[in-house]
């Protein structure tokens, strides 16, 4: 029989259609992890004259981290080191990681690396998501350096996936070019809600993040919020989001 003759009944005996449906619809939402686990491989777009980028990438990885369920056998407290590396360049627009502003539970454990080159920094995350005593890696990079290409990217992706550490990759002032990063994120700062107690105080970070491409979720917007030390998710009903404010061209090699 041919393909083309293949009768549905079939098909839909191999394939339950309805659960593939269901799962590529399935929205994005805080605690996802509990249920899926943490994605391998995420990117964070963001402009390089905010600090959003690495704000929104610590509190997606602290929310994952955080519901991920433990094995058996394994500690109630996961005491791994986190690895926050750096190039020079991102650094130089973004600053560099500030230990007291920290949540209290990351702030001992952070080891953080200063590269000098893009493929610097792309070896130092390579050889973090190989370390299973890394409870994840959060990388920053400027711009759309050669060394970061589909290759280097799917490098980074399967080394995540085999070791099981979640790598969060923050790109600054960057194109969307072409990744195997299984979730890419947009974002940019929102308005913080008013402090309860002190009006001159400042507010809870926030963000609008837009999920424009997911293996295993529909795109769609979220304003984020950071609040005590739980990050807090709602469905962004605004203008555009920030992909709309920031038109990003992939440069030319």
């Amino acid at each position: 029989m041919s393909r083309s003759a293949m009768p549905f009944e079939t098909l839909s005996q191999t394939c339950d259609l309805a659960a593939l449906a269901a799962r590529r619809s399935t929205r994005w939402c805080v605690g996802l992890a509990a249920s899926h686990g943490p994605p391998c491989h995420s990117e964070v777009f963001a402009c390089g004259n905010e600090a959003s980028g690495a704000g929104a990438a610590l509190a997606l990885a602290l929310d994952d981290w955080r519901s991920t369920p433990r094995g058996e056998g394994q500690e109630a407290e996961d005491r791994r080191a986190v690895l926050w590396v750096q190039t020079r360049e991102a650094a130089r627009r973004t600053g560099l990681p500030y230990r007291p502003g920290l949540p209290r539970d990351l702030r001992h454990r952070v080891i953080h690396v200063l590269a000098e080159k893009p493929e610097d920094a792309l070896f130092a995350m390579e050889e973090g998501v190989r370390c299973r005593e890394i409870a994840f890696v959060l990388g920053e990079l400027a711009g759309n350096p050669r060394a970061l290409d589909f290759t280097a990217s799917r490098r980074l992706t399967l080394a995540a996936e085999r070791h099981g550490v979640p790598l969060y990759l923050v790109r600054l002032d960057a194109g969307r070019d072409l990744s195997s990063a299984r979730m890419r994120w947009e974002v940019a700062a929102a308005s913080s809600p008013a402090p309860r107690w002190n009006a001159q105080a400042p507010g809870a970070p926030a963000w609008r993040a837009e999920l424009f491409r997911a293996r295993a979720h529909a795109p769609g917007e979220w304003l984020l919020r950071w609040e005590g030390e739980n990050l807090k998710a709602s469905r962004w009903s605004g203008t555009p989001g920030p992909s709309a404010a920031r038109k990003a061209v992939v440069p030319a090699h």
